[in-house]
């Protein structure tokens, strides 16, 4: 294991068990245990970000394993370390991992203060996916780019387009996530990425794509950075703005 795979010691722990704790659940089948997002990034934020992870095995796990797996995220959210429930990632067989087919993307997946399930994975994962093989973080395993097929600059346009159209379109008219001040900022921030990646083909992290978007379009600048520097347990009180965001976006990307 990576012997200091984030800057913060508790964070570090905390990996270190849950990796010990794979090992012994899944054996043979563990190929690799990776950090994505935020952390592989570099901006990580300990007032807002979660630990995105990947587990990758041999086989995709069965219910006996799935069910271990559960009960493994469980014992560590009641261990004592707050991080324990930003933990948020997947396990990927390798043949999905190589490349991603909408067709065969269900797999186990735990989000932040939920429990474990099995979860269609939607095309987003393609920025993910991407995110990982450039970036990622190997606490065990080969390193990611050897496991990931390249991912092209078409497919992460359209990757991005597709989660506009699948996730954020219908909350327009269903806006009770956006009533959260956390979720406001999450939405204001990934617009920023989604515009990013759709006019220059790449990924970068949420602050450099809000920089981006505050320079080419200062009508946005306020809203922004309102999310950039917001902490957890602050009011956001900025949802009709979110909205039209999210409605320009949508605009820019067809």
């Amino acid at each position: 294991m990576h012997l200091h795979p984030t800057p913060s010691p508790e964070i570090n722990a905390l990996l270190e068990q849950f990796l010990i704790a794979l090992r012994a659940i899944l054996g043979k089948q563990l190929v690799g245990l990776y950090l994505h997002g935020s952390l592989a990034g570099g901006d990580f934020n300990p007032y807002r970000s979660d630990i995105d992870f990947l587990v990758a095995t041999t086989e995709a796990p069965d219910g006996p394993t799935i069910a271990a797996l559960a009960a493994l995220h469980e014992r560590l959210c009641a261990g004592g370390s707050r991080w324990a429930a930003e933990l948020e990632g997947s396990y990927f067989p390798l043949e999905a991992l190589r490349r991603y087919d909408a067709a065969d993307a269900c797999f186990p997946h735990v989000e932040r203060y939920r429990a474990l399930r099995v979860e269609q994975h939607e095309s987003d994962w393609l920025l993910q996916m991407h995110v990982l093989r450039e970036r990622g973080i190997a606490l065990a395993g080969p390193p990611a780019d050897t496991l990931i097929d390249p991912i092209s600059p078409d497919e992460l346009r359209r990757a991005a387009r597709d989660i506009l159209q699948i996730w954020w379109l219908p909350q327009l008219e269903d806006t009770h996530r956006l009533q959260n001040s956390g979720y406001q900022t999450y939405a204001i921030l990934t617009m920023c990425r989604i515009l990013y990646t759709v006019a220059n083909s790449a990924v970068v992290s949420k602050p450099v794509a809000a920089r981006w978007l505050q320079e080419r379009a200062p009508s946005w600048a306020s809203l922004v950075e309102e999310a950039l520097q917001w902490q957890n347990g602050q009011p956001m009180e900025r949802l009709d703005e979110t909205l039209a965001l999210i409605r320009f976006t949508l605009e820019q990307c067809r």
